[in-house]
């Protein structure tokens, strides 16, 4: 089993920046392939951006340029940094950690883009 814990979230006007991060629980947190994805209201769940154990990146097109992810294997975190921030960009924000069949989710963080 693998905890995930995300903080950072909280509120912010367009155009600004929120850094997400995401600890887990076990000291394997380097075999799996860690991803950010959001749930605005009403929508489904959607990918934001993922990192590879080898840190390969991939990256919603909404999000490209904007949002950064990376991974620190010594501290078990993942990192969402987001910048230039849109009130589209408005949902909870999850943590994922993947490897083989094995799927684990965090509970989440809201973030809030308003003026």
């Amino acid at each position: 089993q693998v905890q995930l814990v995300e903080s950072g979230g909280g509120s912010v006007q367009p155009g600004g920046s929120l850094r997400l991060s995401c600890a887990a629980s076990r000291s394997i947190f380097s075999i799996f392939t860690m991803g950010w994805y959001r749930q605005a209201p009403g929508k489904q769940r959607e990918l934001v951006a993922t990192i590879t154990r080898g840190s390969t990146t991939n990256y919603a097109d909404s999000v490209k340029g904007r949002f950064t992810i990376s991974r620190d294997n010594a501290k078990n975190t993942v990192y969402l940094q987001m910048n230039s921030l849109k009130p589209e960009d408005t949902a909870v924000y999850h943590c994922n950690a993947h490897f083989g069949n094995a799927d684990y989710w965090g509970q989440g963080t809201q973030v809030t883009v308003s003026s």
